[in-house]
């Protein structure tokens, strides 16, 4: 399986789950189950490098700025969110993890920023298509710390001065206040 394909097949589930993270992962299984087990294995492949890559402090920031919060457990997911959201955003957002202000047409906390079903789909269809736990994968872990310069993930004036364009766009002190967030109470 090439590059091309991988992103066609995460394209093509996300946009007939009209976005929604859990359909998608369920669809993508199901896409995947279509596949022999060496195909499911090269999209597992494509997946966790693409998932390695995106372990930066300026992508954790972007998480923490659009969730409010996010521990390395949130983290984990928005990145497997992030590759659902395909190719486009993926590759500008680990690019300039800033430019993902243009990129995300809208960005809905409640739904938005966790994908971590998307990251277990193709260890799921290997296993209903074997009978058996996905082998090794070949791909060299993460290193113990996320690349880039560090940040302080608690410190929102840092947060707006490594990504001011995302801040801008959704960051604030108080979810309800974001764009896209819940409308405040009637006082």
């Amino acid at each position: 399986m090439d590059e091309t394909e991988f992103w066609e097949i995460v394209d093509s589930t996300r946009t007939a789950a009209d976005g929604d993270p859990d359909d998608h992962a369920d669809l993508l299984v199901d896409r995947l189950m279509g596949l022999d087990p060496d195909s499911v294995l090269d999209f597992a492949r494509h997946f966790e490098a693409r998932f390695n890559r995106a372990w930066t402090w300026d992508l954790w920031a972007a998480a923490t700025i659009l969730l409010g919060a996010a521990d390395e457990e949130a983290f984990d997911a928005f990145r497997c969110w992030l590759i659902g959201q395909g190719r486009e955003v993926f590759e500008g957002g680990v690019h300039e993890p800033d430019a993902l202000a243009e990129l995300l047409e809208e960005f809905d906390e409640e739904i938005d920023g966790d994908g971590e079903e998307l990251g277990y789909a193709a260890d799921e269809a290997y296993e209903r298509l074997t009978g058996t736990i996905a082998p090794d994968l070949g791909i060299p872990p993460a290193s113990a710390e996320p690349l880039g310069p560090s940040l302080d993930l608690a410190d929102e004036e840092a947060l707006a001065r490594r990504l001011p364009r995302l801040w801008d766009r959704f960051g604030s002190p108080s979810p309800s206040l974001r764009p896209g967030g819940p409308a405040s109470p009637p006082v």
